[in-house]
């Protein structure tokens, strides 16, 4: 510290002796200022906090024992430094006493000029130090306690715990109280597959075994996160390691991105299969229908005109598929515009009926139809709407089996809200792919009967049609055999919104 920027108050009621250790510190380049007694020197340091008081023992007030104690015992000034002195022949007992009161250090009369300066130099440095130190770790205390990571330290090798930041109270569900109390205790919230494992990998860390574990985190609630734990060596000046840092993160939505990416990965490849296998089925029967037309002579009439229905057929049937692929694709790089008007809600209930309704009666269905007793009007594209109401009618009856029950029901649900039910009681819908149906790509369970064609690409179409129109879909089912329900969701058209 440049002297020149150092405060020192010397206090002492002696004339004579206060004069001279002022000369002394002034010439080294020292500011000074002077107290008689252990008030004015109480009052001065309060409010000017000096950077060191010299401090007399006998003073006429106050013993400067007892002041040196209130200066060391106030949070505001405990850090300024105390160079206690006394007269001369003073015992050792004075000595303790005076540095168990909180003293940096302790001088006996007579004080040399040399040995004065060396002690204040020498106490200025450890305050500079001492400065020092406390930022950094009040830099650290704030970095620590402002980020979504948990610090830790710990002791080696003990491994005793001495601090760990508010994060850990965010991610275990946890409180710090408790982790005080008990150390250990942040083992107890680590899922019950990985707690051996990752309990062995830290007991084991040491400066050349690295320790980066990935693991799951059960909360009181049940709710899982996954977090990934590192340790890192923190050594001394000879290279020697004496404490352990320690970073968790909260790693919960890369694992579930990289699940998303599997699933994905996983779908791509079913698609790839079920696409060859659609594709195929197809051209097997257009195949044998052209062949039968080239060996059949042209005489026979009902055998062209059964080839030529087999072709048909089979091509819409290539058609819808590749119609579905063109409408996701357009759709996921947005490229879909929709012809928005003012709709009547029974137009596209209507047009989607009379496309689903030749495959409903192909295989035996019986279709229940409940419609509002008045007119209700939506926002949206008529031929979209169609489409997405009809893949749901062909999905239903697609997957129940042969001669089963469909249901759609339209219903206005408050003054806002149309609400299109299509239910069934067919194959119905496992819990475990509940939560997938409508990604793309994912096809239901087979029906017993194997009548489900398709890519698997039917439900998250709807879905984002529906989207498209400030919408919502869910679907609902008690499981396998249990049937399926489908609902819609669109925004009714207020009456005086429209023309």
């Amino acid at each position: 510290m440049d002297p020149a920027n150092a405060l020192i108050l010397n206090v002492d009621d002696n004339d004579g002796a206060r004069y001279a250790k002022t000369r002394i510190l002034q010439h080294a380049g020292y500011q000074v200022a002077e107290a008689e007694n252990g008030s004015d020197a109480l009052a001065f340091v309060m409010s000017q906090l000096p950077d060191l008081v010299l401090l007399d023992v006998k003073l006429p007030d106050i013993n400067g024992i007892e002041v040196c104690r209130r200066i060391k015992s106030s949070p505001a000034s405990a850090m300024v430094l105390v160079l206690q002195t006394s007269a001369a022949l003073t015992g050792r007992a004075d000595k303790i006493r005076g540095l168990e009161g909180g003293a940096d250090n302790y001088l006996a009369a007579p004080i040399e000029a040399d040995e004065l300066l060396a002690n204040v130099t020498a106490l200025l440095r450890l305050r500079r130090t001492q400065a020092a130190l406390h930022e950094s770790e009040e830099r650290f205390r704030q970095m620590a306690e402002n980020i979504n990571d948990v610090f830790w330290t710990f002791s080696f090798p003990e491994r005793t715990l001495q601090y760990v930041s508010n994060a850990y109270e965010t991610i275990w569900q946890r409180s710090l109280a408790d982790l005080c109390e008990h150390p250990n205790s942040w083992f107890d919230g680590i899922h019950a597959e990985d707690r051996e494992r990752v309990h062995a990998s830290f007991n084991q860390f040491i400066a050349t075994t690295p320790y980066d574990e990935q693991y799951r985190i059960v909360q009181p609630d049940g709710t899982i996160r996954w977090v990934r734990d590192r340790c890192f060596p923190i050594k001394d000046g000879a290279d020697r390691m004496y404490r352990i840092a320690r970073i968790t993160s909260d790693i919960s939505e890369e694992k579930n991105a990289e699940r998303m990416l599997k699933q994905a990965d996983l779908h791509k490849d079913e698609f790839l299969a079920t696409l060859a296998h659609e594709l195929r089925n197809p051209l097997g029967p257009i195949r044998n229908a052209v062949a039968l037309m080239q060996r059949a002579p042209p005489t026979e009439i009902a055998l062209q005109e059964k080839a030529r229905a087999i072709i048909s057929r089979q091509v819409n049937h290539l058609a819808r598929l590749v119609d579905d692929l063109l409408d996701v694709a357009r759709i996921s790089k947005g490229k879909i515009t929709l012809r928005l008007e003012p709709i009547e809600v029974e137009d596209f209930i209507g047009a989607a009926i009379e496309t689903a309704r030749p495959f409903i009666d192909s295989r035996d269905h019986t279709l229940d139809i409940v419609l509002p007793e008045r007119k209700i009007r939506v926002m949206g594209d008529l031929v979209r709407l169609s489409q997405g109401i009809n893949n749901l009618l062909h999905n239903a009856a697609k997957y129940t089996p042969s001669g089963g029950r469909i249901s759609l029901q339209v219903e206005q649900a408050g003054d806002e809200t149309l609400k299109i039910i299509v239910q069934d009681n067919g194959i119905g819908i496992s819990p475990e792919r509940m939560t997938e149906i409508f990604s793309l790509f994912t096809q239901g369970e087979s029906a017993p009967d194997r009548a489900q064609d398709g890519l698997g690409i039917g439900l998250s179409l709807v879905k984002r049609l529906v989207e498209l129109h400030d919408g919502m879909i869910y679907a609902d089912s008690a499981g396998k055999g249990q049937g399926s329900t489908f609902t819609v969701e669109l925004p009714v058209l207020k009456q005086d919104a429209v023309a």
